[in-house]
């Protein structure tokens, strides 16, 4: 019996810690910014002379065993001033620490809020943190601060398209990224056709992005996690900023409910492109084309050991002329619970709400609509066990009902249109998880972890199978709440850091990830359109395994960081279409569907210096990203979409003055792989073209650089005021954003090539505000 063996070693284990408890105190509480009281990510608390520390979590919650006695504490903080406590520890204490925003100057402008040694301390690889600083300072099309097109400068993170909020990362396609707002997901992170993120800056704490090396928390998406964190709101007074651009205007607002105990903060913003368009000519009066958002957050401290916080964002998009319409949103609602169990476990209960829907008005009698909803439960455990040793551990579940597609009458009376409903599918995925952060001496460390998933379609609904012809020859049907389908996975996890020295170390990781949800797209920058379906008889879940390993060195006192990073993804029951599958309202596309496996593997090079005058970043990324599937391209590897073999960002900030800077960044990526006709032949009096092999053609090579100037007014007691002047694809080169084939005008019978590209050189201007 495995127990006989498994219960002495746990009682072994708690008397160990019983006996540790007799000579040591825990410190725990929070570290906070003095002036507002948000909570700051990441912050160092260690003890003066010791090797003794550790970080504050997303919560700004830390704690920390030492030695009961007199000693020296220490918290640090990149823009802050160090904070220095001597205390004499006779028992266990909780001690919030409240730290003063360092003075203007600008050799401590920064641009990641990252302790200067960060990424020679942890485990951390394949993650990259942007906190607003850096996304306010890069230049981007129209003026708008943007943060998913901020991390499409980092390595291994590329655009889908020109001007695309969209993105691959290490070759992926956009549905295998899972987007977080406060722990809410995101299913469609694009406004105005994929142009503009839906994420407002201003009411943003943290961005992390996890490539490789994925904590045990995480699951469900088979490339990345992008977690933002929202602000928590000012606990102290009353502020807002905001600004005015040339196609849309933000405000936000935060201040306390009850001073030092909860806060409040709300963010909106309302874009006017059709109401500019239309005063100079460029539109007709019945063409609508906006979007907005608003984001609210609100939390509550209850006592010492509670608080609660309830966030929410709600965004559309309107565009429409004539008899057309379309319209598409988002709506996240996330309620969470922080508990201490005492000085060393940290609890954190969250319920999760999200909806995506779209609609199209086809004329004014016709309307379609197709949608995903989300309701999820999560509980997670943080134990900090030793300084040395924290453990994680949790539960979550998720219910999924998807809206594959629906076409009803815009009149709801009417009896002369036929409603057509697409049988609507649900799904619900568990996770359970359990991960380790430990030192092994002072120079090697390991993160671990292991996360079961499981995954079942739910009825009501059908189940068919199809011949070779894609003909049903089967079906099955399910009553409501049975299961359908059931898949189950372990998923570990692993990454590792060895320290070679003060100024460089080396890095490995290895993680496993499920995805059992799947965007059916004929685009390749996503559109509002595609639809979400789940994992089924037909659909396995993609399996990938990633294994990644890096060199990490500061030089010149850690003011300059280079790292390299290589990785190899395995991909497993990936998915493709057979040519010409109608993706809408068709119930059978199942059938259609082809899998195969895919493979990723590439370089990623960066070069960042954080501060000082002149500060910014260059990244290079060499990569292949293939598949195979049978039925395409003859069974052979093929280049997929997202595939670029060459991808450099330069990210460069220059503070002339206290009040004047310049920011530039130019990128350079290949050409998207394509699949362009071959050549033709007549048939039937009809020329067609010929195909070859799928994706075997790139679009010309992409390069560009903005850039952007920002004045910043006088400084007022009460108000400052900024003026940000910027200008995309400078020298104006017309990338090409998409090639058409049509019959020459000039050689009748000839076929030509025509480029058409989006954007030229595009100026733009906006006035920001504080109050």
């Amino acid at each position: 019996m495995i127990w006989k063996h498994v219960f002495p070693v746990v009682f072994l284990c708690l008397g160990l810690a019983g006996l540790d408890a007799q000579t040591r105190v825990t410190l725990s509480g929070t570290v906070s910014d003095a002036e507002s009281g948000e909570k700051l990510i990441g912050a160092t608390v260690y003890v003066a002379g010791t090797s003794l520390g550790t970080s504050s979590n997303s919560y700004g919650f830390y704690s920390l065993t030492v030695p009961a006695g007199n000693l020296e504490l220490v918290c640090s903080y990149i823009g802050y001033e160090e904070m220095r406590r001597s205390l004499e520890l006779k028992e266990n204490q909780m001690l919030d620490l409240k730290l003063q925003e360092a003075s203007t100057r600008l050799e401590e402008v920064t641009v990641m809020a990252e302790a200067s040694d960060h990424q020679l301390r942890t485990t951390d690889i394949g993650v990259e943190k942007l906190d607003v600083a850096s996304i306010s300072r890069v230049p981007v099309l129209l003026g708008e601060r943007d943060i998913l097109k901020t991390l499409q400068l980092l390595p291994g993170i590329s655009t889908v398209s020109e001007g695309s909020t969209g993105f691959s990362v290490r070759g992926g396609s956009m549905d295998q990224n899972l987007i977080l707002l406060d722990e809410a997901p995101v299913y469609s992170a694009s406004h105005l056709m994929g142009f503009f993120s839906v994420f407002p800056a201003d009411a943003v704490k943290d961005v992390s992005v996890y490539k490789g090396g994925i904590p045990a928390r995480y699951g469900g998406r088979a490339s990345a996690v992008v977690d933002i964190q929202m602000n928590d709101g000012n606990n102290q007074h009353l502020t807002g900023n905001g600004g005015i651009g040339l196609i849309s205007s933000r405000l936000t607002l935060e201040g306390p409910l009850v001073r030092d105990r909860g806060s409040f903060i709300v963010s909106g913003r309302r874009s006017y492109a059709d109401l500019v368009a239309r005063s100079v000519g460029l539109l007709e009066e019945d063409i609508t084309l906006y979007f907005y958002d608003l984001t609210a957050k609100l939390n509550y401290k209850l006592n010492d050991r509670n608080r609660v916080f309830l966030s929410a964002y709600m965004g559309r998009d309107d565009f429409g002329f004539e008899e057309f319409g379309t319209d598409w949103g988002n709506t996240t609602t996330t309620f969470r619970w922080n508990h201490l169990f005492g000085s060393r476990l940290f609890s954190n209960t969250s319920v999760l709400y999200s909806n995506y829907d779209y609609a199209v008005n086809l004329a004014e009698f016709l309307k379609m609509g197709s949608g995903i909803e989300d309701v999820g439960l999560k509980q997670d455990f943080s134990w900090y066990v030793h300084p040395d040793h924290t453990v994680r551990f949790g539960v979550q579940s998720t219910f999924h009902r998807f809206n594959p597609g629906e076409l009803r009458p815009v009149d709801p009376d009417s009896s002369m249109i036929p409603e057509v409903l697409m049988p609507g599918k649900q799904a619900l995925v568990s996770g359970l998880y359990a991960s380790g952060e430990s030192k092994a001496g002072p120079r090697l460390s390991f993160q671990y972890g292991l996360r079961f998933s499981l995954f079942q379609q739910m009825g009501e609904g059908s189940s068919y199978v199809y011949d070779a012809n894609n003909e049903r020859i089967d079906s099955t049907v399910y009553g409501s709440g049975e299961v359908m389908q059931t898949y189950m996975n372990l998923e570990p996890r692993l990454s590792m850091n060895y320290r070679l020295g003060e100024r460089s170390s080396v890095k490995f990781s290895y993680n496993r990830m499920a995805q059992y949800l799947h965007l059916l797209s004929n685009s390749t920058s996503g559109m509002p359109t595609d639809t979400w379906v789940p994992s089924s008889s037909n659909i396995r879940p993609i399996l990938v395994n990633q294994v990644s390993g890096g060199y990490f060195r500061n030089f010149l006192e850690n003011r300059v960081e280079l790292s390299l990073e290589l990785y190899y993804k395995d991909l497993r029951n990936t998915t493709d279409y057979e040519d010409g599958t109608q993706t809408m309202f068709n119930e059978d596309v199942e059938a259609y569907i082809v899998s195969g496996r895919g493979r990723s593997y590439g370089a990623e090079f960066m070069l960042r210096k954080q501060s000082g005058r002149v500060n910014g970043w260059l990244s290079y990324t060499l990569a292949r990203t293939e598949q195979r599937m049978d039925g395409i391209n003859f069974g052979h590897w093929y280049p997929t979409t997202y595939d670029k073999t060459h991808d450099v960002s330069l990210v460069l900030n220059w503070d002339i003055t206290d009040r004047l800077s310049l920011s530039g960044a130019w990128v350079y990526y290949t050409g998207n792989a394509v699949t362009f006709p071959s050549g033709k032949y007549e048939f039937d009096g009809q020329l067609v073209s010929y195909y070859t092999e799928r994706n075997g053609y790139r679009m010309p090579d992409y390069h560009r650089l903005d850039l952007g100037l920002h004045l910043a007014g006088k400084k007022e007691k009460k108000f400052r005021s900024s003026w940000d002047l910027s200008a995309y694809n400078v020298y104006n080169r017309h990338n090409a954003y998409l090639i058409d084939f049509r019959e020459s005008e000039t050689v009748p019978g000839t076929t030509e090539a025509v480029k058409l590209s989006l954007f030229g050189i595009v100026p733009s201007l906006s006035w920001n505000f504080e109050f």
